[in-house]
């Protein structure tokens, strides 16, 4: 069944939202504060993403979970530390979920994108095992930022150094995903060709 394909806009805002709350919350108050006001947001993303296109991708699911979970463990026992190693559980999760998907043959790039192209087998498995390698190192990255700088340089490499890198990575793919795409068929072109065939 056809997804209903929301504006670019309104899928930047409800990706992009949550992150920017949590930015403003810690700057005014503290990370607590932007925890819970981040866990709020999020769910309101969820919804307002199924209001508009009656669907919420998976990777917004899983990852909505596991920023309900982890923050309120971070807000209950007033440990910080569970907020700043959810980025690090996330990408390990996905890390875990492709590279284990590749070692059986499968590639789950597709439907934690949403499949928004069409590959050949080899396409998918590239793209699969790049996106795998890259969760992994963000995975890293993460635990690196947190465990040796301050709370606030952690938020703004969250708000604005994670963004603009999986930007440019994404953007890094496209001469892959050109070069092994596959053009769809229309349905004019498979009834000339079958009418081709009935000629033939």
């Amino acid at each position: 069944m056809d997804k209903t394909q929301p504006h670019p806009l309104f899928k930047l805002a409800t990706e992009l939202g949550p992150l920017l709350v949590f930015f403003f919350v810690n700057a005014k108050f503290n990370l607590f504060a932007a925890t819970g006001a981040f866990m709020v947001a999020i769910v309101a993303a969820m919804a307002a993403s199924y209001v508009v296109t009656r669907h919420v991708p998976i990777m917004a699911i899983v990852t909505g979970v596991i920023v309900l979970v982890f923050g309120t463990l971070t807000l209950v026992l007033h440990d910080e530390t569970f907020i700043k190693v959810k980025p690090t559980i996330i990408y390990g999760l996905f890390a875990a979920i492709l590279g284990g998907g590749l070692l059986f043959g499968r590639s789950f790039i597709a439907v934690m994108f949403d499949q928004m192209f069409n590959l050949t087998p080899q396409g998918w498995r590239i793209l699969t095992l790049r996106w795998a390698l890259f969760f992994a190192g963000m995975a890293v990255l993460n635990e690196i930022v947190w465990r040796t700088q301050s709370t606030d340089f952690w938020v703004n490499f969250k708000v604005f150094g994670v963004t603009p890198i999986t930007m440019i990575f994404a953007i890094a793919q496209m001469p892959l995903t050109k070069r092994y795409g596959i053009e769809p068929v229309s349905l004019e072109t498979s009834e000339a060709e079958a009418g081709d065939v009935r000629k033939g």
